[in-house]
């Protein structure tokens, strides 16, 4: 037999040995939390050790991955199969319990609200860690640089910045089955808005036809039933997802050029670290406890950076709220499905900051308090209906630059760290999403406090079936 193929059944035979020991630990009931995190080490163990061995362009590593793959991307597709029809059901099944149908246009704005401000402080963090580290345009001039800002600057030149009404515009659902099928990056909002009318409509006609809306409010209960028990069982597999995805990234990233641009790295991950301090401080400030919010929060945030996928993350988003921190659904369903598709932290606002500030240096603009002011306002409008996938962060820098009147093909000398920023951003992006939900929640007095305190809520795989 081939040598090839020996070492990848002997690199599969390691990660089935893994995946074997995390089964082993849902088996006696391990906390999901710390199998998310024996998961994630795992992966990265993995990861670092078949680079390490094979190198990073070695065919072993290809076949290996090919496989591996199956478990990590595998899952994430489940994931987003399930992220129409979980939004669906939590927007039905949350506004039809509602006395009130008024009190959804109030947490829909406290949720929109909070999400840009976050988003604009971001911003602003992005831009004072640009200025204290003092960081430049890298000069970095290879094949794959070179095709990505070509790349980039022709797809700047075919989209046409929109004004804020036109990029309103564009969240209306004009096919709402186009938009279940997830053919527009506004997708996700356009199903919301359909799905939140129907929902008011149907509350409207409780008085005049009770027994109509009995029938659509007893249907809508029941599909949300078996949707949410779905979605646990897929939930279930995040341990063993996170551990492929991270092994993937370990084995195919290309440390020698990340660490040509190691500056811009620990620069981005100051600024994230900056930005999820005042998530916590949003929290203490609104009287809830900061590290319960951590350990509530922690497996969530795993997923997305591993999967680097903030539309991927609503299923687990939007139960962690509900089941563990006590957000009524409504909060917690809109905040999970808004917060990916606009007001990302990470890849609308840091990410565009930095970028901006460090073209302002290159090309000598004087940066003054009014071109700081404009940028943050341009971040603000541009934020709106980013894609909640892996490459949004690129699309909104793409729109804040050329509205600044800046060239784009600065993001394709980054290509290289791209993925490995990228995952602190998306988990930015969910934390922010998951602040917005919580805080909405608080100030509406929905939140359920005692559940939110309590840290003995079991998980879903440990409940009796």
């Amino acid at each position: 037999m081939d040598t090839n193929i020996l070492l990848t059944l002997a690199n599969l035979a390691m990660f089935i040995a893994a995946l074997i020991i995390l089964r082993v630990m849902a088996v006696k009931f391990v906390k999901f939390s710390i199998r998310a995190a024996v998961g994630l080490g795992l992966g990265l163990a993995l990861g670092i050790a078949l680079q390490h061995i094979y190198g990073v362009h070695s065919p072993i590593i290809a076949m290996t991955i090919d496989w591996v793959r199956l478990v990590g991307t595998g899952y994430v597709h489940f994931l987003q199969m399930m992220v129409t029809p979980l939004i669906i059901v939590s927007i039905l099944g949350a506004v039809l319990k509602m006395d009130h149908s008024e009190t959804l246009g109030k947490k829909g704005g406290s949720i929109v609200f909070l999400l840009i401000t976050t988003t604009m402080i971001a911003a602003a963090i992005g831009i004072v860690i640009t200025w204290l580290f003092h960081i430049s345009i890298p000069d970095i001039q290879t094949d794959s640089t070179i095709a990505r800002s070509t790349y980039l600057s022709h797809l700047a030149s075919d989209m046409k910045p929109k004004s804020l009404p036109q990029q309103l515009m564009g969240f209306f659902p004009a096919n709402p089955f186009a938009d279940m099928a997830g053919l527009r990056t506004s997708s996700i909002l356009g199903v919301v808005i359909f799905f939140v009318m129907f929902a008011v409509s149907a509350m409207q006609i409780a008085k005049k036809k009770p027994e109509d809306f009995e029938t659509v409010k007893r249907g809508c209960i029941a599909i949300q039933t078996v949707v949410m028990r779905m979605v646990t069982i897929i939930l279930r597999w995040t341990p063993y997802g996170i551990m492929s995805l991270m092994l993937v990234m370990m084995a195919t990233s290309p440390w020698q050029e990340i660490y040509k641009l190691v500056t811009f790295v620990l620069a981005s991950y100051a600024a994230m670290l900056l930005m999820f301090i005042v998530h916590l401080l949003l929290v203490m400030f609104s009287g809830l406890n900061p590290i319960t919010y951590i350990r509530k929060a922690w497996p969530v945030l795993i997923f997305a950076f591993a999967s680097r996928s903030s539309a991927g993350a609503i299923p687990l988003n939007t139960k962690t709220q509900s089941k563990q921190m006590g957000v009524d659904e409504a909060s917690a369903s809109l905040s999970a499905s808004l917060g990916a598709s606009m007001g990302q932290n990470g890849c609308a606002g840091i990410y565009p900051a930095m970028l901006a500030m460090m073209l302002f240096t290159s090309e000598g603009i004087s940066v003054t308090w009014m071109l700081i002011v404009k940028l943050l306002f341009v971040i603000a409008i541009s934020s709106f209906g980013v894609a909640g996938v892996g490459g949004g962060a690129t699309f909104a820098a793409i729109i804040v630059l050329s509205i600044m009147g800046l060239p784009v093909e600065i993001a394709g000398l980054l290509i290289s760290i791209e993925p490995l920023i990228d995952m602190g951003r998306t988990a930015l992006n969910v934390s922010g999403s998951m602040t917005a939900g919580l805080l909405t929640s608080r100030f509406q007095k929905n939140l359920d406090t005692k559940t939110y305190n309590n840290m003995n809520i079991p998980d879903e795989d440990q409940e009796a079936e």
